[in-house]
This record gives structure tokens, C-alpha cells and sequence, in this order.
């Protein structure tokens, strides 16, 4: 008798992505905003098939795109097969209601949504699934659309994981209830882990940041010789991980400097509000650090825009005036585009410019790693 085989793979979902630009926006900016689109639908799953742009003074109010792109929207749905459409914005309910009103089986969603759902899928402890599950319910309270209401025909796919798929599909009043568990839930959560972070005041703490994705948790193995996961992928980590690390003191023969190292959630352009408000205990981390890192990838085309994005989330959380070291990481990467290039013009340049201390290095290339430890040190 011959075995039967069965293949669980799941058919990857088609997806057309969205974006509309304010009138004088340069091309290229909105390409790099696309790309990122891309890379998170890629990270939730989805292949994108096609892309719709469209130059708009203020987004429609009734439709986020105009009447006339709307329509084009239908004919590249149909012309793809898609089985998704996910807007480089965020929708009112109005807007995802009205734009449901042209498709029939097709998925409407937004930017924020699409964070959501990859944040509902990389939480891997208690607190990071509770930061999310509640982030997840404020979002869709207001927003109990038809692809919330027929998830009994839905197969899964971007936008189904969460609490969509149990008991709240359409009741405010469910939700609501549970939104207030899960405030209660992470409340305690947040308790217990104030109290661990206190038993570690005897110690000096470093925290690194950055936009997501620009190698921060290689350089956390780097420095802590610890084992975190590396993706090339959009939030592969959500959780912020501690770890002890010793650096000998080059001013001090002999002497070592123990001291706790964090890396925390990336930041992120159009990171969702809601998110933001529900990680704020997980970026405890950053708040109550003596020093940050501030990773930047600056063979990053957009890598100034990025960096300008991550001081106003820190400023958001309260902590812009920490002691920061700016380590521009990827330099390999950007030296064999910029081959005559002086690192040491650009660093003077940057110190300038930041009033900050500075450093360039390759975590993958273990390039001036010593020189950056030597910084950490004086830093602190």
C-alpha cells in the first residue's frame, strides 16, 4: 500500500499595495515608502503583485484614493487575482467601509493593520502577546467591518490572526470587556517586571535603538555573545532582551566594567499609536538606561529620515536627552558604493551636527567592534 503525503503549505497570498503622496513629494521618496510596504507585506506573508500610486493635495475623505484610481484599483485586482489590498496609510472605518463597497471577496488593509498583524505573529512572550492582543482589540473596535463578520467563510491569511478570530467578532460590548483584562493583565505584568529592573540598579545599563532592521541584534550577539535571533525580516524580535555583558576597561589595566545590555523593538515609520502606547513597557528598557546606542544603517539611502524618526519616538517616550552614542553600522555596505569617501570628514561631520559621540562599524564584518566598546565605556 503506498503512503499518502500531505502538504500543509499554505498558498501565499497576492496582494496590490497603495500609496498616495502629497503634490511635490519626490518620486523617490515614495518609492522607498512602498519598498517598506513591501518588506512588511513580505514579512507578514503576502507576495505583492502590483503597486497604485497617486498624488493627492489631502487623501479623499470618503475613499483615501480618488473616485477615478479607484477604479483602476478593481481592474488590477481582478487583473492579479489578489486576494488582498493593504493602503501605505492608515483608514477610518468610513474609508475601509466604502472602499469594501467595490470588492467582494478582496481583504481592505491599512498600513497599521498590517503591523499589527505581524506584531500578532512575532509575540513570543506573555507581555509582548498581551501588548499586542490589546493593541489589536483598540484598533478594531471602531472598525468592525465586513471581513470581521464573515470570518466563519475566512481561511486565514494577513489581517486573521488575533482576536478577530474568537468570540469578539462583532461584539463592542465583548471587546470593550476585553480591553480592560488586558489593561488589567498587563498592569501586573508591568509590576513584576518593575520590580526585576530594580534589582538590577546596582548595575549600569545600555539600551540599543534604532529603526527596525538595521542590525541591531547582531551587534547585541556581538557584544554579549548571546544567541538572538537575526532575520533579514521587518520585527523578527518584539521582545526586549537583557543580557549581562563584561567589558574590560582600556583605561585600567586590569579593571572590568560589568554592565546590562537591552535590545528593544525597532522603531519604524507610521509605527501604529495604539502600539506605541501598549509597548511602553517593553521600551521601559530605553527610558530607564543610562546609555543608548543609536544604530543607524547608513548604507540606507533614507538612513537621515530614519534617524530623525527614531529621536522623535524618543522623544514620545521621554527619553530624548539620555547620553547617546550614535553607531553608524553597514559601513562595509555604504564605503563600496562611496569608495572615496573619508569616514574620519563624515564622523567630525556628525559630531557637529549631533553633539553626540560617534562611531562607524560593521556588525556582520566584526569591523571596529574594540573601538566601540572603548566608546561605551567613556560614555558611561
Amino acid at each position: 500500500m503506498k503512503p499518502e503525503y500531505f502538504y500543509t503549505e499554505t498558498k501565499k497570498e497576492k496582494a496590490i499595495l497603495v500609496g498616495v503622496h502629497p503634490k511635490g513629494d519626490t518620486t523617490n521618496r515614495l518609492k522607498e515608502y512602498l519598498d517598506e510596504l513591501e518588506a512588511l507585506t513580505s514579512t507578514a506573508g503576502a507576495i505583492t503583485k502590483a503597486r497604485l500610486t497617486q498624488s493627492l493635495e489631502y487623501p479623499n475623505p470618503r475613499t483615501f484614493i480618488g473616485e477615478g484610481k479607484l477604479k483602476d484599483l478593481v481592474e488590477l485586482v481582478a487583473f492579479h487575482e489578489a486576494d488582498v489590498v493593504i493602503f501605505d496609510d492608515e483608514l477610518s472605518p468610513s474609508q475601509i467601509r466604502n472602499i469594501e463597497k467595490e470588492f467582494t471577496e478582496i481583504k481592505i488593509i491599512d498600513r497599521s493593520m498590517l503591523i499589527l498583524d505581524i506584531f500578532s505573529k512575532n509575540a513570543r512572550t506573555a507581555q509582548a502577546r498581551t501588548q499586542v492582543e490589546l493593541a489589536q482589540n483598540q484598533y478594531l473596535l471602531p472598525r468592525l467591518t465586513k471581513m470581521w463578520t464573515h470570518l466563519s467563510k475566512q481561511k486565514g491569511g494577513i489581517g486573521m490572526k488575533g482576536p478577530g478570530e474568537t468570540e469578539i467578532e462583532t461584539d463592542r460590548r465583548v471587546i470593550r470587556t476585553n480591553i480592560t483584562k488586558l489593561q488589567e493583565r498587563l498592569g501586573l505584568i508591568e509590576k513584576q517586571n518593575k520590580v526585576q529592573r530594580q534589582n538590577r540598579y546596582d548595575k549600569k545599563r545600555v539600551a540599543l535603538v534604532g529603526y527596525t532592521n538595521v542590525g541591531k541584534s547582531t551587534i547585541m550577539n556581538l557584544l554579549s555573545h548571546a544567541d538572538i535571533l537575526v532575520e533579514n525580516k521587518l520585527f523578527a524580535t518584539l521582545d526586549s532582551t537583557v543580557r549581562k555583558v563584561v567589558f574590560e576597561d582600556p583605561r585600567h589595566e586590569g579593571v572590568h566594567i560589568p554592565l546590562l545590555l537591552s535590545d528593544t523593538v525597532g522603531f519604524i515609520r507610521k509605527l501604529p499609536t495604539l502600539l506605541i502606547e501598549s509597548f511602553k513597557s517593553t521600551l521601559a528598557e530605553v527610558i530607564e538606561a543610562d546609555v543608548l546606542l543609536h544604530v543607524i544603517d547608513i548604507s540606507n539611502p533614507e538612513f537621515e529620515n530614519q534617524m530623525e524618526l527614531v529621536k522623535q519616538t524618543l522623544f514620545d517616550i521621554g527619553a530624548k536627552d539620555k547620553p547617546t552614542l550614535l553607531v553608524f553600522n553597514k559601513v562595509d555596505e555604504y564605503l563600496l558604493h562611496n569608495p572615496d569617501t573619508e569616514l574620519t570628514e563624515i564622523e567630525k561631520s556628525w559630531i557637529s551636527k549631533e553633539h553626540a559621540p560617534v562611531v562607524f562599524i560593521s556588525a556582520t564584518k566584526k569591523t571596529n567592534i574594540p573601538e566601540l566598546k572603548r566608546k561605551i565605556i567613556e560614555l558611561l
